[in-house]
């Protein structure tokens, strides 16, 4: 006879069975979870419409079995197969190549092809690529004006600044990205500007012609690694080496060499929603700081943390025309140290923009709207130019 417990016992055994049976996934050969005798079969498809000019290996059909002389891409090379989105190559195989500003040579499969096989056929393509380490284009998500990405990018990007009140100046930061690797990036940045000296903002004679003025800012060098990525997350670490460049009499400069390590997060929502968020601190290794203060003389804080975020969605103008995304980010400091240091926060509603056919080359137009401190920092009118380069030249695909 069983012992008094046993049947206790038995109940809860079945329950955590039943929990984890739930939780595990079901194997394929289950009837349940097979898919459906009918779903595309994307290399049969492959087959039929694309390997007589991309190869049936994805390296592209000999040229002398062609009768076009437009190179064909290596389907096999991620650096170049896994930047892309599915949607835009899903497009230009719907449409054909100039819908995003490519030869015409790529003819339209839209009318052969329903949106499942396409799909089919977008996943056989990826099999091509074996290396699993390059982030996938959907996670190249719209760039907001201030937060670090965590995708990898190879972009050019101008950004302009106008202050609406307080100190004059316009402020300008020409950066240039470059990736290597499957999850590396370099960057350079160069700030440069048009502002008012220190004497006229402080009411002093500046002398004649001396009132305004062209200096440069800090010059930034930053590096930037992808730790982790699937099809909807992308985490990232980097860091930025500020370098003591800028004019401080125009306010362009801080006079300290910086030292910025940072964490960046960028995740894929529902309905083409997207998310943005980073943290890090920003040090200055090369400060003397022997605790004496002058007379009215505040204390600088030791170091700064600084936190960002970011929410937006794309909108898309039509099937194949503009994305728009709104976004809205949110900016948040506070120094470390000696001394009491409030936190700083700031909100910076934008929309960027594509251009050309190729969407290769955006506009973003923002403004940053300070919402601790108003009277001492100006809102400010922000604009930036970005052209990714890697997808083509500046005056490609319009």
């Amino acid at each position: 006879m069983p012992p008094a417990d046993a049947e206790p016992t038995r109940r809860t055994t079945a329950l955590l069975f039943f929990i984890v049976s739930a939780l595990l996934p079901i194997p394929q050969s289950l009837g349940a979870a097979q898919a459906p005798q009918d779903a595309p079969d994307g290399m049969a498809l492959y087959e039929a419409g694309c390997a007589s000019c991309h190869g049936s290996d994805g390296r592209g059909a000999p040229p002398d079995r062609i009768a076009f002389d437009d190179p064909l891409p290596d389907l096999t090379d991620c650096s170049f197969a896994s930047r892309e989105p599915d949607a835009d190559w899903i497009i230009v195989s719907k449409a054909g190549g100039p819908v995003r500003g490519f030869s015409d040579v790529m003819p339209a499969f839209g009318e052969a092809f329903d949106d499942d096989q396409l799909q089919a056929v977008m996943d056989h393509i990826r099999t091509f690529c074996t290396d699993h380490a390059w982030p996938r284009g959907e996670l190249n998500l719209p760039r907001p004006l201030f937060t670090e990405k965590a995708y990898p990018e190879d972009e050019w990007v101008w950004t302009a600044g106008v202050n609406a009140e307080g100190r004059g100046a316009v402020t300008n930061e020409l950066l240039y990205e470059k990736r290597f690797g499957s999850r590396n990036q370099i960057e350079i940045a160069l700030p440069f500007g048009f502002a008012e000296s220190a004497a006229m903002r402080t009411g002093r004679d500046a002398g004649p012609g001396s009132d305004w003025g062209l200096g440069l800012g800090d010059i930034e060098i930053g590096y930037k690694r992808a730790l982790l990525h699937n099809l909807q997350t992308i985490f990232s670490f980097g860091t930025e080496l500020k370098l003591p460049t800028g004019d401080e009499e125009r306010g362009l400069g801080e006079g300290d060499l910086k030292l910025e390590p940072f964490l960046a997060l960028g995740q894929i929502l529902p309905g083409d929603g997207f998310l943005h968020l980073q943290t890090g601190a920003e040090f200055q290794p090369s400060r003397d700081e022997v605790g004496i203060l002058a007379p009215g003389e505040e204390r600088e804080p030791d170091a700064e943390l600084f936190w960002r975020a970011v929410l937006g969605r794309t909108f898309t103008s039509g099937e194949f025309g503009r994305s728009w995304s709104p976004m809205v980010e949110v900016l948040g400091s506070r120094g470390v140290g000696d001394g009491p240091f409030a936190a700083e926060w700031d909100l910076v509603p934008q929309m960027q923009v594509t251009l050309n056919t190729r969407q290769h080359v955006m506009l973003n137009v923002g403004v940053r709207i300070p919402l601790t401190d108003a009277d001492a920092r100006s809102t400010q009118f922000l604009v930036y130019f970005l052209w990714d380069w890697f997808d083509g030249g500046l005056f490609d695909g319009w």
